[in-house]
């Protein structure tokens, strides 16, 4: 079954800076649709919006047919050829990592006055690295993520509670919309792990011992939502794996993993204390079909699948996701209480729990613990699995079912 999924929220961002004077930079996981929203809905909006097919210049360099254009000199020579008249003309690059030179030659491009560049990239490290420290403010980010939930519902429709034990056993890369045998979706995820992300991840970063670093993967694929650091890992590898594994190596191998968008990293916050607590980290996967592949489907917990989906989404909407601590002392002890999302974007600011059933008062005081001892006025928040109808409940938190968080209809609002 061939679908047409809708990826607006993209779409309206890469509009949004049309026409400016900055490299659009699309970046994400390989394979979650970066080159379909750039190469088919972008390009469509172009045609409608009365470009003409000769001023969409846009190369693939992944493709070998146009290994000759990865040179920079041809690929300016190139460029420049396709340049006829003084009207609007749109440049779009994917993989731009593979251009050698790829720096020098977008800022040759930035010196055509109707060209408006559009470049795509599958790792973080040409981002914040080379084009952040070069472009010095000349290029603008736009991450995609994997299909939301919501995503997937307006092309699938259906069942909403079956759609969603599929998206958070195989995820949300968009190919999979296209399968409904779940033996295919798991074998094609599985192929992906090992022939493209781990190879991928490997070859660039010259890894010398893939098993450990394959270890690593699994690793952190049984521990999503758990707080940890490299010398926390590099114990357990001691004690579970018996594989000595120096921290500073765990560090670097969870930084590539940053790098390629498998993971993300959300750092503990101290809500009272307002600072930042870098001992301890949670690590999220942006897509839990790959996390769930690489365990065999072996572990398909839907309780900790759902904090990462709701990481994901607040990511998804444009939020920076810490996770929160509170320190709470009385006579006799001191212990810390969790608050499993602070939400940050601009002046808004959001405490959320990821409640996966509230089947009684004492597990609703538990999840409502940490909540009540944050003395601010933002506003705070349950998630919860069940069925419900959205309340506030008399401390003023709102409560509300999953599927109405995940398929909210209005845009990157979270009430």
């Amino acid at each position: 079954m061939n679908m047409i999924i809708k990826r607006d929220k993209y779409l309206d961002e890469l509009i949004g800076w049309k026409h400016t004077d900055l490299i659009k930079i699309v970046t994400g996981l390989r394979r979650c649709g970066k080159s379909f929203l750039l190469f088919n809905l972008f390009h469509q909006h172009l045609l409608s919006s009365g470009t003409d097919e000769s001023h969409i210049i846009e190369i693939a360099l992944d493709d070998i047919s146009n290994e000759a254009l990865r040179e920079p000199f041809r690929m300016l020579e190139y460029v420049k050829s396709k340049i006829k008249d003084d009207n609007q003309y749109y440049l779009i690059i994917d993989e731009v990592q593979l251009l050698g030179r790829f720096v020098d030659v977008l800022n040759s491009f930035m010196h055509i006055d109707n060209v408006d560049i559009y470049v795509i990239g599958s790792n973080s490290r040409f981002l914040s690295k080379d084009v952040a420290t070069e472009f010095r403010g000349r290029g603008i980010e736009i991450h995609i993520y994997p299909l939301s939930f919501a995503e997937l519902y307006q092309a699938r429709g259906g069942d909403k509670y079956a759609l969603w034990k599929s998206y958070y056993t195989y995820g949300g890369l968009p190919y999979l919309a296209s399968l409904n045998d779940n033996a295919r979706k798991a074998e094609y995820l599985s192929s992906l792990n090992q022939t493209l992300y781990l190879k991928d991840i490997v070859e660039r970063n010259k890894i010398a011992n893939e098993d450990e670093f394959s270890e690593l993967m699994n690793l952190m694929a049984s521990s999503i939502g758990s707080p940890c650091n490299p010398n926390k890992i590099a114990n357990t590898f001691k004690s579970v794996k018996k594989v000595s594994l120096a921290p500073q190596t765990i560090a670097k191998y969870l930084s590539f993993m940053e790098d390629a968008f498998i993971v993300e990293k959300s750092v503990r916050y101290d809500i009272k204390g307002r600072k930042y607590i870098s001992t301890l980290s949670k690590y999220y996967f942006q897509d839990v079909g790959l996390r769930n592949a690489l365990l065999n489907f072996r572990q398909v917990e839907e309780t900790h699948l759902m904090e990462n989906v709701i990481y994901n989404e607040l990511r998804r909407c444009g939020y920076s996701v810490d996770v929160g601590m509170i320190e709470v002392r009385s006579a006799t002890q001191r212990k810390q209480l969790e608050v499993d999302f602070v939400a940050n974007k601009g002046d808004k600011r959001y405490y959320i729990q990821s409640a996966f059933a509230l089947a009684d008062e004492q597990k609703r005081e538990q999840e409502l613990a940490s909540l009540k001892k944050i003395n601010d006025s933002f506003k705070k928040i349950i998630i919860t699995r069940d069925d419900i109808a959205p309340y506030h409940d008399d401390n003023g938190v709102l409560i509300i079912g999953l599927m109405d968080f995940l398929l909210r209809d209005y845009k990157d609002q979270l009430i």
